[in-house]
């Protein structure tokens, strides 16, 4: 016997993970626009808050525009899963490496993600290295 699922309720790990790897890979990784911002819809609570460390953006709009800027800055970079999305109840993490493909990274660093209702209501990105 199969157990129900429910619609609401805490996150499951497969959610989770799912929305850390779009995250990383469909939204901040992607260069079509269209595709990004379907992305962006799919993954993201509509007030989601996102914490930089040297801004914090609110909204999928300013999200949005900024994952757009940071492509525009390095559009030949690319991220990088560095390990297994860790799930706890309702956040995840996932580290990521950028930097030109093929080549070793420059930047290395974290996402912490709280997740509710299959959506990523807040974000958290952590530069931990920076090389060159």
């Amino acid at each position: 016997m199969t157990r129900p699922t429910r619609a609401e309720g805490p996150p499951t790990n497969s959610t989770v993970t799912d929305l850390m790897r779009r995250n990383l890979l469909d939204v901040f990784n992607e260069p079509d626009p269209e595709r990004r911002s379907a992305a962006i819809s799919q993954t993201y609570s509509e007030d989601v808050v996102w914490h930089e460390p040297d801004r914090v953006n609110h909204g999928r709009e300013a999200l949005a525009k900024r994952a757009t800027e940071l492509r525009a800055q390095t559009p030949d970079w690319v991220f990088e899963p560095d390990g297994p999305v860790s799930v706890n109840d309702d956040l995840g993490h996932l580290g990521f490496q950028y930097g030109l493909a093929g080549q070793p990274p420059l930047v290395s660093g974290m996402d912490i993600a709280h997740c509710k209702d299959g959506v990523i209501v807040e974000l958290y990105t952590l530069v931990t290295e920076v090389r060159g």
